[in-house]
């Protein structure tokens, strides 16, 4: 029985864990924090329970894909249910969008403000279905990290079809010309940690992807997503070890030998890094050890947006407020030139609430809102981690929701937590506090990101820094996909 170490317990590691432990693999999880999730974590306050990071639920097929590639059905683990609409998005304007798969529906809400921009809706969302579909075919479902499954004819000609060399804002401008309709749809761009000015048009799937295949909430919030993997890990015999923060991989005559950490050290045949690939990299790994990551090499690679939130209880309900809702600011895209090119806060950040209440009961006190905050932000230099570590942004955000509707929010706190960019890469090693490790904002970062297969004999990564990208049904995937690529 081969030995393998996973390091992280983020649902990246823990679907590689599980995916090896059903063929016969004896698996240990070392986790630096104290409960698994990896950026997903359970905070509870006053009677209030919130979900720290990963809110929205989307492709729940991956995840039942990785329940009954072991004999197991993920509806007996846990539950999860569709939400339509899926997200209420509010302009300055007084205008909204509720996110239905219902076309019919969305052009009439879209024609409330702009009748042209409704009248090139269906024929925007087939070229978003277009996308999908090609991406699934031919990238999400396969691993790229041999230059025989690079050099596939076929691989090819679907690359040159999703428009490398086309942005996404640009691809946008093609159907839309609302300012709200571009905010709202160029929005999707920071799924992947990225900006919609400097981002490829492949992205302008993730409409199809959240409007037609549909956003989903889990019962009893989405941390039960992650106890669900990691109960049926260890149904299948993974060994967990929290607290534990590894320190070296450690490797001979270029193999990988184990790990070493401050719980101890660790022999492995394989190693399995489920933390960001740059951190991973930089902290765990010599340049020796990593040829094709030099530190030159890192340096290149622009990370990923970062994201400032805020935890509020708060003793009322909104009746503006769905399970998630977008308050845009008047403009929209400034942020993304404090962001990425200013590397500052940005002064009027579009908003996301995630008031999970709404649709699962106890999660907060009766009459009461359990309200996730956030708003993007810079990943960190050295310049701005003083700034990035502050609490007072927080309270900017609940004065900028203030004026957008939500009354008496600050008045009305029950409780309050800030999560920061800095406690961020604290926690989970994310690279410069980056969410999703590397951005989107070329076609080279996009369509050639760190590969799954390390420089190392028996080192792989896995999670959103490495192919198939960010988000919890992708990271499950690439779990899923290097589980497959070992034991072949």
């Amino acid at each position: 029985m081969k030995s393998v170490i996973v390091i992280g317990a983020g649902l990246g590691g823990l679907s590689a864990a599980i995916s090896l432990a059903a063929k016969g693999y004896g698996v240990t999880v070392l986790e630096q924090q104290a409960e698994a999730g990896g950026k997903l974590q359970r905070i509870e306050m006053n009677g209030y329970r919130f979900d720290r990071g990963p809110s929205t639920i989307t492709m729940p097929h991956i995840f039942r894909r990785l329940f009954s590639s072991v004999g197991r059905q993920l509806e007996d683990y846990v539950q999860m249910e569709q939400l339509e609409p899926g997200t209420r998005n509010l302009f300055t304007d007084g205008h909204a969008v509720d996110f239905t798969s219902d076309l019919t529906a969305m052009e009439k809400q879209i024609a409330r403000f702009s009748p042209k921009d409704a009248a090139m809706y269906r024929s925007f969302m087939k070229e978003s279905k277009r996308l999908y579909d090609t991406s699934e075919s031919l990238f999400l479902n396969r691993l790229l990290h041999h230059w025989r499954a690079k050099a596939d004819i076929r691989l090819l000609a679907g690359l040159i079809s999703v428009r490398p060399a086309t942005g996404y804002h640009s691809l946008l401008r093609r159907y839309f010309s609302h300012p709200n309709t571009l905010a709202m749809l160029g929005r999707y761009a920071t799924y992947v940690g990225s900006s919609p000015y400097l981002a490829p048009a492949i992205f302008a799937m993730l409409p199809h992807l959240e409007q037609q295949l549909g956003v989903y909430g889990v019962r009893d919030g989405t941390y039960k997503l992650v106890a669900a993997f990691r109960k049926l890990a260890e149904e299948l015999g993974v060994v967990f070890r929290f607290g534990c923060k590894v320190t070296a991989i450690n490797s001979s005559k270029r193999r990988v030998t184990g790990v070493s950490s401050d719980c101890g050290d660790f022999s492995a045949e394989l190693v399995i890094a489920n933390g960001d690939v740059l951190s991973t990299a930089a902290e765990l790994l010599t340049e020796q050890q990593r040829p094709s990551l030099s530190d030159r090499r890192i340096d290149r690679l622009e990370p990923s947006l970062s994201g400032y939130a805020v935890l509020a209880g708060v003793r009322r309900v909104y009746d503006r407020l769905l399970h998630h809702t977008v308050f845009f600011p008047e403009r929209y895209g400034s942020e993304f030139e404090d962001i990425f090119r200013r590397k500052r806060l940005p002064a009027a950040p579009a908003i996301y609430v995630c008031y999970s209440g709404y649709s699962q009961p106890g999660m907060a006190p009766e009459g009461c809102s359990n309200l996730f905050l956030l708003a993007n932000a810079p990943y960190m230099t050295g310049e701005n981690r003083h700034m990035l570590s502050g609490e007072g942004y927080g309270d900017r955000l609940l004065r900028q929701l203030e004026r957008a509707g939500l009354q008496d929010l600050t008045a009305s706190l029950a409780c309050k937590q800030s999560y920061t960019p800095v406690r961020l890469q604290d926690d989970t090693s994310a690279y410069r506090g980056g969410i999703y490790g590397i951005s989107s904002n070329s076609a080279r970062q996009t369509f050639f990101r760190p590969s799954n297969r390390g420089d190392l004999n028996g080192l792989w990564f896995v999670g959103g820094t490495t192919h198939p990208g960010g988000g919890t049904p992708l990271v499950t995937l690439s779990g899923m996909l290097v589980a497959e690529a070992i034991d072949s």
